[in-house]
């Protein structure tokens, strides 16, 4: 990242400028109302979690937090570079909410939808749409499994025009262009509502002062967490062959040797149990 970025030079893919126009309700239900193709009455956002509003939130979160009229609960997470595991970053996501609302004290017997949506600035799968929903389907059937999770990937690189709302393709156009070309006219109400917010968003200095303290926190911790990225991905694979006892976790978190740690990694990614990773892990 240029250190000397300015917050005038952001657009709206850019996290920092992302988060400030999403944590506007109604920008945020009508983004919603578009990427799930239903109607939402209202938005409530969880300006607790927000960077946004918590400067000095350690363990920064770049995603918005909202919940519905209807109880339904909300994800959303700008990507602008292409990563690996984003499908296990998703199933993380839903976990954390699950978590979250039993915490709270919601019914576990009638858990509320939640949705995980990432705008992607790239195509996720390849197959040049610009939108992916995943849920859960029975492989006998072939049916989809109610359980209340979904996952959207919508992506700035899809060419099937025909296949989902106009307004849906001129948003993410939008988000894809340039500096230049995101100040032109979309003739598109919601774009508008973006941009108006945007231009407030950079005259503030009270916005200014809270960039320039993100950018400071984003290298504080990129120093801190090159660790703590390989650390999270040994587990994400680690997941999937198992579960993962406190102690392992525990072991694999405070590892701080880059070297054992890639080596983790490779070895969680041909391992066929965590057994077995656990049996050769010693030995490194």
């Amino acid at each position: 990242m240029n250190q000397n970025r300015k917050l005038a030079q952001l657009m709206f893919k850019d996290n920092f400028m992302f988060g400030a126009v999403m944590v506007n309700e109604e920008i945020c239900r009508d983004f919603l109302e578009m990427a799930v193709g239903f109607p939402i009455e209202k938005v409530e956002i969880s300006r607790e979690k927000s960077m946004i509003y918590h400067p000095e939130y350690r363990g920064i979160r770049l995603d918005i937090i909202a919940k519905d009229e209807n109880r339904t609960h909300y994800n959303v997470e700008m990507q602008v570079a292409k990563k690996s595991f984003l499908e296990k970053r998703a199933r993380y996501y839903h976990s954390q909410m699950d978590i979250e609302l039993l915490l709270t004290g919601e019914d576990y017997e009638r858990p509320p939808a939640a949705y995980v949506i990432f705008i992607c600035d790239f195509d996720p799968f390849g197959l040049k749409k610009y939108r992916y929903t995943l849920q859960n389907v029975c492989a006998e059937t072939k049916r989809t499994v109610s359980d209340g999770r979904v996952t959207i990937f919508l992506s700035t690189c899809g060419e099937n025009e025909k296949e989902v709302p106009e307004n849906l393709v001129k948003f993410l156009k939008f988000v894809k262009a340039d500096l230049p070309e995101s100040t032109q006219d979309y003739r598109d109400d919601f774009i508008k509502k973006i941009q108006e917010s945007m231009i407030k968003i950079k005259s503030s200095r009270e916005m200014e002062e809270k960039f320039m303290l993100l950018e400071e926190l984003l290298r504080d911790e990129r120093a801190e967490g090159k660790t703590e990225g390989k650390s999270e991905s040994v587990l994400f694979l680690l997941q999937d062959l198992g579960p993962v006892s406190d102690e392992l976790r525990d072991k694999i978190l405070g590892e701080r040797n880059r070297d054992v740690l890639l080596k983790y990694l490779k070895l969680a990614a041909h391992v066929g149990s965590v057994a077995e990773f656990m049996d050769i892990m010693d030995k490194i």
